[in-house]
């Protein structure tokens, strides 16, 4: 296998219609070709009836190209692009349920502080954490909060844009 042909993340968003199944038919693409999606969040975007999916999937170019070209044939997809990870910036939020008591209260909110995440709800058993980032910031944050003990963890996805004024309507269409 050729070292252009390995296996890699890409991440791909996908101007779609803000239309019903459109979601359904993205995803059966990949899944009808046995790729796993990593990462995927939809959401709305500066145009009206129009959504962005940020997908996040491993696979090697060759395929990659493929399902770019059929996803491109579906009537409800608008543009594709593939973003560069040097020139893009992405984020996931989580949200953090972590078992807190008198006695490590104090010592999750300093370690919260230090990752620039914040205390969003309190009981007197658990503190829940809203945090933002790379996967890397978030899974260090997931390392230091283990001891304590997470009640409950629910991440977003990733969601990507492109460094700089182009976005994905003057961004070059991937493959």
């Amino acid at each position: 296998m050729s070292a252009s042909n390995s296996v890699r993340t890409h991440t791909l968003s996908v101007l779609v219609e803000d239309k019903p199944g459109v979601l359904a038919r993205v995803a059966s693409l990949f899944s009808r070709r046995g790729f796993n999606i990593q990462s995927l969040a939809v959401g709305a975007t500066e145009q009206k009836n129009l959504s962005r999916m940020t997908i996040v999937v491993s696979v090697e170019e060759a395929p990659l190209e493929q399902i770019t070209k059929q996803l491109n044939k579906l009537v409800n997809v608008i543009k594709i692009v593939e973003q560069d990870p040097e020139n893009s910036v992405a984020r996931e939020l989580a949200l953090i349920k972590v078992r807190a008591d008198a006695t490590t209260r104090g010592q999750i909110i300093e370690t919260v502080n230090l990752f620039r995440a914040k205390v969003v709800d309190v009981s007197t058993e658990s503190l829940t954490i809203e945090a933002t980032g790379t996967q890397d910031k978030l899974d260090a944050l997931l390392r230091v909060l283990e001891p304590y003990g997470i009640r409950e963890l629910v991440q977003s996805g990733i969601v990507s844009l492109s460094r700089g004024p182009r976005g994905i309507g003057t961004v070059k269409q991937a493959p």
